[in-house]
């Protein structure tokens, strides 16, 4: 999908061929890495971006002789831990190109741009506007997990949660996906405020500083967030060494009770001829001591609260 700005309110789309026809203008293409392959020599692509786009990769940007590339990898929207949406970007003078990996995201992505409105729209503007989408409801995803991150210790604290592994790893998964993904991102603003070929106007960097400024706030907030997944793991794990200590504490006095009667069976076990042996309460007296004993150890041992 090819769209021509101009004066009007809206992006027009046109043709391929409709695309020479008017030098003066400037275009926008959204293509998938499929149709990418089959405008690659009419739009007069370089071969190098061409071939990163199909190979694939990190979050990266370039800055070459007359134009700039740049890829980025978005998580996906619900669940950060599915794969990334992978969208290719290459500006030059009078085009601007998104190519992305999955027809329906590039199909997505025309349909936002136009939607787009504002007269005399221009590419940078609009390369601004991506990346203002992008990135505007991450507040949100960050609220949700900042919700998750609270409810989980509240849950902890108040002995509702039990087990509560896989909420941790799941969302740290999360967070470490959103943290790489900020770090990229901050890359690619701070190489398009550099401005290496000079394609963005003086007045619109600064809605990429705006943007730089966003991101670089979301990043701190992945950061606090981190950190309070990681207490909530420590709280996690004080809460499984008190409950083991407990289970540790009541085995010992399990033992330490019948360590006695474990002394007067082996007493009485001996192969000996015992005076008891001949008495006729040697057997109750056993049982009395016994007794004694076992009554004796639990009231001290609930004296001294240790259990």
């Amino acid at each position: 999908m090819i769209y021509k700005l101009g004066p009007e309110e809206k992006p027009i789309e046109v043709s391929l061929e409709e695309m020479g026809s008017d030098p003066a203008s400037e275009y926008l293409v959204v293509v998938s890495f499929k149709e990418l392959e089959e405008v690659a020599v009419p739009l007069q692509l370089e071969e190098k971006p061409l071939k990163e786009c199909l190979r694939g990769g990190m979050t990266k940007y370039e800055s070459q002789n007359g134009f700039d590339y740049m890829a980025v990898n978005v998580p996906d929207e619900q669940d950060q831990r599915r794969s990334s949406k992978r969208i290719c970007i290459y500006f030059r003078e009078k085009m601007l190109l998104f190519a992305c990996k999955d027809a329906p995201v590039a199909e997505k992505l025309a349909k936002a741009v136009s939607e787009m409105e504002g007269k005399n729209l221009s590419l940078q503007k609009t390369l601004y506007t991506f990346f203002d989408r992008l990135t505007s409801d991450d507040s949100y995803v960050l609220d949700r997990i900042e919700s998750e991150t609270d409810h989980l210790e509240e849950g902890l604290i108040t002995s509702r949660k039990k087990d509560c592994v896989k909420e941790i790893v799941r969302l740290r998964k999360q967070l470490t996906q959103l943290k790489k993904y900020y770090e990229q991102m901050m890359v690619i603003t701070e190489s398009i405020l550099e401005n290496g070929n000079g394609l963005f106007a003086t007045d619109g960097l600064k809605y990429f500083k705006m943007l730089e400024r966003r991101i670089n706030r979301l990043y701190t907030s992945v950061q606090y967030l981190r950190e309070n997944v990681t207490q909530v793991r420590e709280a996690y794990q004080a809460q499984v060494d008190i409950e083991l200590n407990q289970i540790m504490k009541l085995f010992t006095v399990v033992t330490t009770i019948f360590l006695p009667l474990t002394l007067i069976t082996g007493w009485y076990g001996m192969n000996l001829n015992l005076p008891e042996f001949r008495w006729q309460w040697g057997y109750p007296f056993v049982i009395g001591l016994s007794i004694s004993v076992v009554t004796v150890c639990m009231f001290y041992f609930k004296k001294n609260r240790w259990f």
